[in-house]
């Protein structure tokens, strides 16, 4: 994952034309939600030099800048930052799978009666 994201940023550094830079900066800052989202799903906290090389900023100061204006309710916190876990949207247990379970089979008797 990171060495094809890594070439990503590296083609920005090497644009051949100015205009081409803008195009470049989205493709770079897409890259980067990418990989936050990956982190904040799998990581609980990371060390501000894991974090910064992670989403590959050059310094600590640009992945404070990111994290405030990307990620608000991410924590920076001893040296860490810290994810906020987002909440399941429903839960395995509030799905009625036996409830389910039962009218797909009564909907396949009733089938096979049909046919």
């Amino acid at each position: 994952m990171e060495g094809a994201y890594h070439r990503v940023l590296s083609a920005r550094q090497t644009v051949s034309d100015v205009t081409y830079a803008y195009f470049m900066d989205l493709l770079a800052k897409t890259v980067r939600d990418e990989i936050s989202g990956c982190s904040e799903k799998a990581y609980d906290c990371l060390a501000i030099s894991d974090a910064r090389r992670i989403l590959l900023f050059s310094s600590d100061r640009e992945l404070l800048e990111y994290v405030g204006e990307e990620h608000p309710e991410w924590k920076i916190e001893n040296g860490f930052v810290i994810f906020q876990k987002v909440k399941e949207s429903v839960s395995c247990k509030e799905i009625p799978s036996l409830q389910l379970i039962t009218q797909t089979l009564s909907y396949t008797r009733e089938l096979e009666r049909i046919v």
